[in-house]
């Protein structure tokens, strides 16, 4: 079954406040639901860090008033996705102002030849549209883990969605819905090698893991651990991993919040940094590999108050566990901390600093620099050494705004495809955060001749010949008899469509001989079969 988008939606479970998601699953198919009418095709959003920090959030107390207006008025729209195609109206006056702000000075240079690692995140578009897809954020609803609590009506048969669903009227237990759960994140894990195999097949050996793996790992009721069940697949991407040499993160969502005020919403965040670290742990990876495994936090929001929210970071960081604290790195974001409020604190605290150059050309100390990369290149050698201090190499992040987007709030959507290079050493770990993901850094090698440009061609409109769609299967006219049915005249070389090609299983997505992988900019659609068009009689 092909994943459908996710949603959320309230409920009530049990007296329980909680959010659901409906079901993101695809092969084997863990849930399905009624036929209904498809909807208008959405902008594809990574929900990178999302779904489970809300349901999180779902089981804390209710904000009080003054708590609302705080977030509100602090966030100011952080729940914005980079990656959303979605449009952002602005008032005139807004539009006018930003327009008219000084132009960025960027810097001159370019960090050419590249002897770094471009990686993305999460996702990968190609392998995500293969039959069967391949992906890690496989996700499920926290009412189909209570429902599968209950046995099959028929336990012989596979579960069906509407012939064979759980009994409800049978007795519950526990450790079958959570088996339920625990298998959706094994199926998840075990797409990850695959990943792994296809980046290193086209040059790409930095990635940033889903924090959606395991759905539900962090919850404060539904929560668990991935030990014992998790660590062989686990284990497994990292003994891949260390094999090929790739450098392997992650990004808890935005909701992970060491600063805030509330209590609950710290509690929260300090089960999502131990199941991240868990999971980064269960890798198994060498030494330096494992030490190069970071988690990056933004800092959050600054609560009206930037100093008494510092203070409150620095309190709750000093609490972590040792292992969480080898881990964490602090990145500048786009709505309240500039590098120079960070800096500082990643001084006092040994905490590496993660520069992104698209939230500092919008959040940045304009009475110390001015927009772009060239004022901040000075404090390079600052932001190294918050790396150099705990021996991990340094990672940057690299994004750009779309090109129509004026005002501070449009900027922070992200290009889908960078056009350029920031001025960071050529040696840098640089994960280009872009909608398109992969494709994105497809672009920036071939702009840039970086190597393994040539390595990977475009593909053929609407068709795979590396999946079990069914590769279209030549045959050629005048080699078979007339016994056989073929009917054409002897020595046609003509080829017509006569059947379908086997695809070899580790060979699925892969892109066939020719490395057909790089769809052009805006041209996602020519990864699926092209829809039959039904002329309208007039």
């Amino acid at each position: 079954m092909r994943a459908t988008r996710s949603s959320v939606q309230k409920r009530d479970v049990g007296g329980e406040a909680y959010e659901e998601k409906s079901s993101d699953l695809s092969e084997p198919a863990l849930e399905t639901s009624r036929k209904t009418r498809r909807p208008a095709k959405k902008p594809r959003v990574d929900k990178e860090g999302l779904d489970r920090t809300r349901a999180g959030k779902a089981t804390q107390a209710p904000k009080t008033g003054a708590e609302v207006t705080i977030k509100t008025e602090d966030l100011n729209g952080a729940d914005i996705d980079p990656e959303s195609g979605a449009d952002i109206d602005e008032d005139v006056a807004a539009v006018k102002r930003d327009a008219a702000r000084p132009p960025p000075v960027n810097s001159e240079y370019l960090p050419l030849p590249w002897k770094g690692r471009l990686g993305y995140a999460c996702i990968n578009t190609y392998l995500r549209s293969s039959t069967p897809p391949v992906f890690s954020s496989r996700t499920c609803r926290i009412a189909s883990i209570l429902a599968h609590r209950h046995p099959l009506h028929d336990e012989t048969l596979p579960e069906h969605a509407v012939h064979n669903r759980p009994n409800k009227a049978a007795p519950a237990d526990v450790a079958r819905g959570s088996r339920y759960v625990e298998e959706i994140g094994l199926a998840n894990a075990r797409d990850v090698p695959r990943m792994l195999r296809w980046n290193e097949k086209y040059g790409i050996r930095f990635m940033r893991l889903s924090s959606d793996m395991f759905p539900f790992a962090s919850h404060e009721v539904y929560g668990y651990k991935l030990a014992p069940f998790a660590a062989g697949a686990l284990e497994e991407v990292g003994r891949l991993a260390a094999k090929l040499g790739h450098r392997l993160t992650m990004h808890p969502g935005q909701y992970t919040q060491l600063g805030s005020p509330r209590q609950g919403v710290v509690e929260n965040a300090v089960r999502d940094l131990e199941y991240h670290d868990e999971m980064l742990s269960l890798l198994r990876l060498p030494e330096q590999q494992d030490r190069d495994a970071v988690m990056v936090l933004h800092l959050g929001g600054t609560f009206g108050d930037k100093t008494a929210t510092i203070e409150r970071f620095k309190t709750n960081y000093k609490a972590l566990s040792a292992s969480v604290k080898k881990r964490l790195v602090l990145e500048n974001d786009d709505v309240g901390w500039s590098v120079h409020d960070l800096l500082p604190v990643c001084e006092e605290l040994n905490i590496p600093l993660i520069l992104d150059f698209h939230h500092h050309n919008i959040i940045f100390d304009a009475s110390q620099v001015r927009e772009g990369t060239h004022d901040i290149v000075p404090l390079f050698p600052r932001i190294k050494a918050t790396w150099d201090r705990k021996r991990i190499r340094q990672k940057m992040h690299y994004s750009e705004p779309r090109p129509e987007a004026v005002t501070a709030r449009q900027r922070r959507r992200h290009n889908p495809r960078p056009s350029g290079l920031p001025p960071c050493p050529d040696d840098m770990d640089l994960m280009i955060e872009a909608k398109d993901k992969e494709q994105a850094v497809f672009g920036l090698m071939r702009t840039f001749k970086l190597p393994g440009w040539d390595g990977f061609a475009d593909i053929i409109p609407y068709e795979r010949t590396d999946d079990k769609r069914g590769a279209p299967k030549k045959v050629v006219r005048g080699t078979e008899t007339k016994a056989a049915g073929d009917i054409g005249k002897v020595g046609d070389a003509s080829s017509e469509i006569g059947g379908v090609d086997e695809v070899a299983e580790d060979e699925i997505g892969m892109g066939g001989e020719d490395g057909r992988v790089y769809w052009p900019p805006g041209m996602e659609e020519w990864l699926r079969p092209k829809k039959r068009e039904v002329k309208k009689s007039t």
